[in-house]
């Protein structure tokens, strides 16, 4: 074993826990140990432990794609579920056209628009491609 690996070895018990994610638990761990560090380190890219930050980062971004993924949606889905979550009916989404119209898009029988998108992420404070 060359002179380096022995080093890292001696090191890789107080550094394991904060790089391993095997299961809920390990990433409620490293999730909470990321928080602290963004506490510390915040946006501050000259911080000693910035690369160590971005490195837990990384970790749990790869842990969530496949332990978490994204589910697909369309735009109509999206709405329906923001309509559902803010205890909207059709009616009250009258910035991107009539009862009818908000009927066919939730109904699949026309698509939203860009500037219905716009209207629609302005009101919900999201991201415009959620929609899409």
């Amino acid at each position: 074993m060359t002179l380096m690996l022995q080093d890292i070895q001696s090191h890789w018990t107080a550094i394991r826990p904060f790089m391993t994610i095997h299961n809920e638990q390990d990433y409620d761990r490293v999730v909470a140990q990321m928080n602290d560090l963004l506490d510390e380190v915040g946006t501050n890219e000259s911080h000693p432990l910035y690369e160590f930050l971005d490195t837990l980062g990384t970790l749990l971004h790869v842990y969530e794609e496949r332990h978490f993924p994204m589910p697909q949606a369309t735009g109509a889905e999206v709405l329906q579920y923001l309509m559902a979550e803010h205890g909207l009916r059709q009616s009250d989404l009258s910035e991107i056209g009539s009862q009818g119209v908000v009927s066919e898009i939730l109904n699949g029988k026309r698509e939203l628009n860009v500037r219905q998108i716009r209207k629609l992420a302005d009101r919900f404070q999201v991201s415009p491609a959620v929609f899409v």
